[in-house]
């Protein structure tokens, strides 16, 4: 392990890099981590792939960037299993130099494949790397990168059997703390609705859901009498047939203004990734979680969701089971027992993950 400390003024300078890549949910929990790593000082560095949404989103934070060649390591056949494990060697070297260079005293590493190679360089130069595991099981990157770990932080109780019982940590998601701070008249505001009636949130992952998008949209005749609708639609989802409907609105995407529609709303139909239903549990909003297909996915967003629905934080509603009438009865009844699913959220103890990880990253600098 490098010697990195760097003396000011009788201060010690720690130093962290952070990892993580390929989606925003590979990234947002960093983020959430960045105000508490400079309250206490930390030299910080990313690295990322050369092009990712990581980029834009560090970049945007003003935190120094650097970007090395990644390749995503599949379970299946591609012809580009022949060409990725090159990147992802080629991204190994990059990453080496960055640790001679920059030397950390520990990685924080949110997973996805271009941590692949930062998390090998860090073994090298025996610098320790805590994981975050968002979903239920972990994914292929962080399996193979759970060997190289001190620590690998979970979101879920269910996910503690698949790691080793000496790395093991049960933290939750870290949550930007400005979701925590929205102003439910800012949101009401933002998007010209009432404060008459009850407002739904509608959020379908970054790149939005066409299957989400239609079924809130084929049932907005009746539930708009009812309720409001704010719908996160993703880009090139919007429905120009429908700007200007009263008591609907839709974006493509929200970025600051989005707490203080979380603030707005009564309640909140998401798809399960990891980080977007801990963002809800930590918000405590009464919840319809529509999990990504089997078909479409490795099944991770199902047994989040499961999870969340065995707590009692949520309710749950399949894609294969995804109708007019299911969904206007999820929503009906769970706004109808919002108080019961309230109360359980409130009762769970994964609320404070970005205490605990700064806890965990200050302890490796002690050993």
């Amino acid at each position: 392990m490098f010697r990195t400390a760097i003396f000011y003024g009788g201060n010690t300078m720690k130093k962290i890099i952070l990892t993580g890549g390929g989606t925003a949910g590979h990234v947002t929990p960093n983020l959430a981590l960045l105000p508490t790593l400079q309250k206490e000082e930390f030299e910080i560095h990313y690295i990322g792939s050369y092009n990712g949404i990581e980029r834009r989103l560090i970049e945007e934070t003003g935190i120094p960037y650097d970007g090395i060649s990644s390749g995503k390591l599949r379970r299946y056949f591609d012809l580009k299993n022949f060409s990725d494990p090159l990147r992802v060697l080629k991204g190994y070297a990059e990453a080496l130099k960055l640790m001679k260079k920059y030397k950390p005293d520990v990685i924080f590493s949110k997973g996805g494949f271009v941590a692949v190679p930062v998390v090998m360089a860090a073994k090298h130069y025996k610098i320790p790397v805590i994981i975050h595991e968002s979903d239920m099981t972990p994914g292929l990157a962080n399996k193979i990168c759970i060997p190289s770990a001190k620590k690998v932080c979970c979101n879920f109780p269910e996910t503690l059997k698949y790691l080793p019982d000496d790395k093991a940590v049960l933290t939750g998601s870290p949550i930007r703390q400005e979701l925590l701070c929205g102003d439910r008249l800012a949101g009401l505001q933002y998007t010209h609705l009432s404060a008459e009636l009850p407002v739904i949130l509608i959020i379908g992952g970054s790149l939005g859901s066409v299957t989400v998008n239609q079924a809130i949209r084929n049932i907005l005749p009746e539930i708009l009498n009812v309720f409001q609708v704010i719908h996160i639609c993703g880009k090139g989802n919007l429905d120009e047939s429908l700007i200007g409907r009263n008591g609907y609105v839709q974006y493509e995407y929200v970025d600051k203004p989005l707490r203080h529609l979380f603030a707005a709303a009564d309640l909140v139909i998401s798809r399960a990734g990891a980080n977007s239903i801990c963002e809800i549990l930590a918000l405590r909003k009464p919840n319809i979680l529509i999990p990504l297909s089997a078909s479409a996915s490795r099944g991770d967003q199902i047994l989040n969701a499961n999870s969340f629905a065995k707590q009692g934080f949520s309710t749950v509603l399949e894609e294969d089971v995804l109708t007019p009438d299911t969904l206007r009865h999820a929503i009906t009844e769970t706004y109808k027992n919002r108080d019961t699913f309230i109360e359980r959220m409130a009762e769970s103890h994964l609320n404070n993950a970005v205490e605990t990880i700064i806890g965990l990253i200050n302890d490796c600098l002690k050993n």
